[in-house]
C-alpha cells in the first residue's frame, strides 16, 4: 500500500520586506518581455505575493482575487457610461488584476511550486479577460453613443480576434516547444534580458491597455491611442506569425 502526502507550505520567515527581496533576488525577469510587465507589473506583483505569503493565502485565492478585481473592471466598461470617473475606475481595477495574475504565480514559488489546477485556472481566467475585455468596451460604446459612426464599433471586434489569436499563439508555440524538447533562447544561453526589446514590444503590452482605459473621458483621445494600440498589436502579430511559423518548422529539422 502507498501512502500519499500533501506538501506543506513553508512557514513565512522575516518581513514582507525580506520576501520581497528575496523574489527579486531570485527573478531576473523573461527574456524581453514587454516593459510594463516586466519593469512595473512583475515588482507590484512581487510585492502582492508576498503579502498574500505572510498572509497565508494559496495561489489560487490570489487567482480568484485577480479575477474579482478583473472583471469588475471589465463589467463596468460595459455597465458604466464612458467618463474620467469611468476610465480611472476601469484602470485601477484592471491594473490591480493584472499584479495580482503576476502575484499568484510568484506565490506558488514561494509556497514550492505550484500545480496543474493552479496553472489550469490561471489559464482559464486570463482567456475569459482576453476575450471580454474588447467585447465590455464595444458595448459600453454601443450603450452610450460612444462614438459618432457606427464603422467605430469595428475596432473592439478586431482588436478582440487580434488579442485571442495572440494569446493562443503564445500558448501553442510553449506547448509545441516543450513537445520537441526545445527551449526558449534565455534558457538555453542564460543570457541578460533585452532592455531595448521591452521597449520596442511596450505597444503590445497589456499593461500599457489597461493605462489607455484612463482616457475614456476625451473620446478624441482614447480612440487615437487605442487604436495606435490595435494597430502596433496586429502588425506584431502578423511579423511574429512568419517567425514562429519558421521556428517551428525548425523544430523537426
Amino acid at each position: 500500500m502507498t501512502a500519499s502526502t500533501a506538501r506543506v507550505a513553508p512557514r513565512p520567515e522575516g518581513t514582507v520586506a525580506d520576501t520581497v527581496r528575496r523574489l527579486a533576488g531570485a527573478q531576473k525577469g523573461a527574456h524581453g518581455a514587454p516593459a510594463y510587465s516586466r519593469f512595473v507589473n512583475r515588482p507590484l506583483g512581487r510585492v502582492f505575493a508576498a503579502l498574500a505569503f505572510h498572509a497565508r493565502l494559496t495561489p489560487n485565492a490570489v487567482t480568484g482575487l485577480s479575477a474579482v478585481a478583473t472583471f469588475s473592471g471589465i463589467a463596468t466598461l460595459a455597465l458604466a457610461r464612458p467618463s474620467w470617473p469611468t476610465g480611472v475606475a476601469v484602470t485601477v481595477l484592471l491594473v490591480l488584476g493584472y499584479a495580482l495574475d503576476s502575484a499568484d504565480g510568484q506565490l506558488a514559488r514561494l509556497r514550492g511550486g505550484g500545480s496543474p489546477s493552479g496553472e489550469w485556472l490561471d489559464h482559464m481566467v486570463d482567456s475569459l479577460k482576453i476575450a471580454s475585455l474588447h467585447l465590455a468596451l464595444l458595448i459600453g460604446w454601443y450603450r452610450f453613443d460612444y462614438v459618432d459612426r457606427e464603422a467605430w464599433l469595428l475596432l473592439p471586434l478586431a482588436f478582440s480576434v487580434v488579442s485571442v489569436v495572440l494569446f493562443f499563439a503564445t500558448l501553442l508555440n510553449e506547448a509545441l516547444r516543450a513537445q520537441h524538447g526545445a527551449r526558449m533562447r534565455a534558457a538555453r544561453g542564460g543570457e541578460r534580458p533585452s532592455t531595448l526589446r521591452s521597449l520596442l514590444v511596450v505597444p503590445t503590452d497589456y499593461g500599457l491597455l489597461c493605462l489607455v482605459f484612463a482616457l475614456l473621458g476625451a473620446p478624441a483621445v482614447f480612440l487615437t491611442a487605442y487604436g495606435l494600440l490595435f494597430l502596433a498589436t496586429a502588425a506584431y502579430l502578423a511579423l511574429a506569425c512568419v517567425k514562429w511559423f519558421g521556428e517551428m518548422g525548425r523544430l523537426t529539422a
